[in-house]
């Protein structure tokens, strides 16, 4: 198979879906590797590393496209990239389809097979795609709010403290990955941190392992209009897998925060938890309404772009292996994980986070059915797999 990465186009963001030793071991695999010129750059490859590696550098992201039977990106395709979808092409990204209805048609209307990172999901509900940088995401939150609690722009708290000065408090809303890492190292800065989550199970599991100053909540609207009221920073870390975020904190609520309140909503790539977030760039980061200071970075990873490639393409390789070996029927077929990766085929959308994600009747199909039907039809050249 041809497998195409092409150079991310978004507005900084730096990671690259392919390293010189995964391309290495696709080329050791039987596939031809095609890289845009400069594509992992950004992380600290450059492209005699990816010839090296026997794959081909192509100086245009057309000339990429053009010739992949498989795309493998970081982010979604956006605007610009639309137009080079095609029919059949294979595209293995983070799409999050519940954040943009345009994105979702553009999609559809392409015809492409649209496998998303972020639903890949194990029989035991963990999502190893997202899990590496849910994990980055986490601990950079913090970092991030920590900065912007700082003058100038905010209202100069030091999470940590100092003796004689109570440290900072950090409200983390969800107790999955994100949180998890967030409350780690919002533990280990010595700030007083609050975990809420509507998981009891999950709970009492943070609530034996996190540190002393980390202090689990039950989520009720009631609760969190409490806590905020005194919290310095508030991190929105709520998933659900495939569908929009669910809004937790609404605009009305901005008025019970302290002035200089920072908010840092790691679900706004899914529509955000926080209803006031909008997102926004690692240039341009922050913005203030009501007086608090919103952080809406989508690609949040990408600031710490070698550490997040490398995370991410240690768990996106094996499933890579498995689509240009045996096509996406097959592969999808084979492995229920993968399978549950599937969000649109053939304009057809098969993840019901994305069909019931916006007011338009959009129908769901049945991915088992549709797989039956295209392997059924299906020859068994390489070039009519996909």
């Amino acid at each position: 198979m041809v497998i195409g990465v092409p150079k991310e186009i978004r507005v900084d963001e730096y990671r690259v879906a392919v390293t010189p030793a995964g391309a290495e071991t696709l080329v050791a695999a039987g596939h031809q590797l095609v890289f845009e010129e400069g594509a992992g750059i950004g992380s600290g490859f450059t492209d005699d590393l990816y010839k090296a590696s026997g794959a081909r550098v192509a100086a245009t992201a057309e000339e990429v496209w053009a010739a992949a039977d498989m795309i493998m990106k970081v982010k979604d395709p956006i605007e610009p990239e639309w137009p080079r979808m095609r029919s059949g092409q294979v595209i293995f990204t983070y799409f999050h389809f519940a954040a943009s209805e345009a994105l979702t048609t553009a999609v559809r209307e392409s015809g492409a097979v649209a496998i998303a990172y972020e639903t890949v999901e194990l029989p035991t509900g963990e999502l190893p795609l997202l899990t590496p940088m849910s994990e980055i995401a986490g601990r950079m939150a913090v970092q991030a709010g920590a900065k912007h609690l700082e003058k100038p722009g905010g209202p100069g708290v030091l999470l940590s403290g100092v003796p004689g000065v109570l440290p900072g408090k950090v409200l983390i809303l969800g107790g999955g990955v994100v949180g998890t890492n967030a409350a780690k190292i919002a533990a280990g800065l010595g700030a007083r941190v609050a975990i809420m989550d509507i998981d009891l199970e999950r709970l009492r599991y943070l609530d034996d392992v996190m540190p002393a100053n980390v202090h689990t909540l039950f989520s009720t609207r009631p609760a969190i209009r409490k806590q905020i009221e005194d919290t310095d920073l508030i991190i929105g870390a709520v998933l659900i897998p495939g569908a929009k975020a669910p809004s937790l904190i609404t605009v009305g609520d901005l008025a019970h925060m302290r002035e200089g309140t920072v908010v840092v909503d790691v679900a706004v790539d899914q529509g955000g938890c926080v209803e006031t977030i909008r997102p926004t760039t690692h240039r341009d980061p922050v913005y203030s309404m009501d007086g608090v200071i919103h952080y809406g970075v989508a690609n949040m990873p990408s600031g710490a772009s070698q550490s997040s490639t490398l995370a991410l393409t240690n768990v996106t390789l094996p499933y890579a292996l498995k689509l240009a070996g045996h096509g996406w029927r097959k592969a999808c077929s084979d492995d229920p994980a993968l399978k549950r990766g599937l969000n649109v085929v053939d304009g057809r959308v098969t993840h019901p986070g994305v069909a019931s994600a916006f007011e338009c009747d959009i129908e769901l199909d049945d991915v088992d059915a549709l797989i039956e039907r295209s392997v059924s039809g299906a020859h068994t050249t390489a070039a009519s797999r996909f």
